[in-house]
């Protein structure tokens, strides 16, 4: 019988197709707009990190950070080296979002991508480097129904938008397609909208809202990075109920000019069931 070793010896990985390996993460923060105003409730604006791409293909066109995984890295290390290199950002923990195959997703050949989700508590500044020309955060909102989704950047003054309807669905997974020309490099505006449609899922039961703050924060900062992200508004009282489950006092109380000292809380240790 033919054994291991020898079989390994007279195997040659370079006769069977092998496609590229790459990796694209979305990098959110949310921030607040600038305001002197010392107003109640400042507006939240969920924002996310791209870079204007310095070489073809899709050349000038913005583009989630990315690129192809090196031989003695892992798809993880890969992503967060590739974000730290175009955008000078350093990036926490990653969430994998989903593997992206389709067979024409990039001109340069076979190309799959493993997207991740990267969550900030506060946006750093960006600087671009290696192949990146420009790096920058964009406001990014959601206008989603049934069958399409409109996604709106917004940058100083540039605006743009990517329209996206369902398409057909494959394994058990819903996907979504492009519609027209999009301003965005790749299929990485469906990247943007499946890592988006996780996020906003998680958040109605309390999933990565905890990522966006820092580790003490009142119950209405709490309160407003969920509606940011879900896109409903609750009722501060049905909100406190829900949140109960999730957080903790810590006994401290939080200050600042125009504002009233409230509560500062912690996310609750959960236990595991016994």
């Amino acid at each position: 019988m033919e054994s291991e070793k020898t079989y390994l010896e007279g195997y040659h990985i370079e006769s069977y197709d092998r496609p590229s390996v790459a990796t694209d993460v979305v990098v959110y923060t949310i921030r607040q707009d600038d305001s002197d105003s010392f107003r109640k409730d400042p507006q939240k604006k969920l924002s996310i990190l791209l870079i204007e791409r310095g070489e073809h293909p899709f050349k000038n066109k913005w583009a989630l950070p990315g690129g192809f995984v090196r031989m003695d890295e892992t798809v993880p290390e890969a992503a967060m080296r590739e974000v730290r290199e175009e955008t000078g950002v350093n990036p926490t923990a990653l969430v994998c979002n989903g593997v992206f195959s389709n067979l024409n997703r990039d001109p340069r050949g076979r190309i799959i991508s493993n997207a991740f989700t990267c969550i900030l508590k506060n946006d750093e500044k960006a600087t671009a480097g290696t192949d990146a020309s420009n790096a920058g955060w964009f406001d990014i909102s959601f206008a989603t129904d049934n069958d399409c989704c409109v996604i709106s950047f917004t940058k100083d003054d540039i605006t743009f938008e990517v329209k996206l309807t369902k398409s057909e669905s494959t394994a058990g997974m819903t996907n979504y397609s492009t519609v027209g020309e999009s301003p965005l490099a790749f299929d990485h505006a469906e990247i943007i909208l499946t890592s988006f449609l996780q996020l906003r899922e998680r958040a109605e039961s309390f999933g990565y809202i905890f990522d966006f703050l820092p580790s003490e924060f009142t119950l209405a900062e709490l309160q407003r990075v969920q509606e940011t992200l879900t896109g409903r508004v609750s009722a501060a009282a049905n909100f406190r109920r829900k949140a109960s489950e999730y957080v903790e006092e810590t006994g401290n109380m939080s200050g600042g000019a125009g504002h009233r000292p409230a509560m500062l809380y912690r996310k609750k240790v959960q236990k595991d069931a016994e």
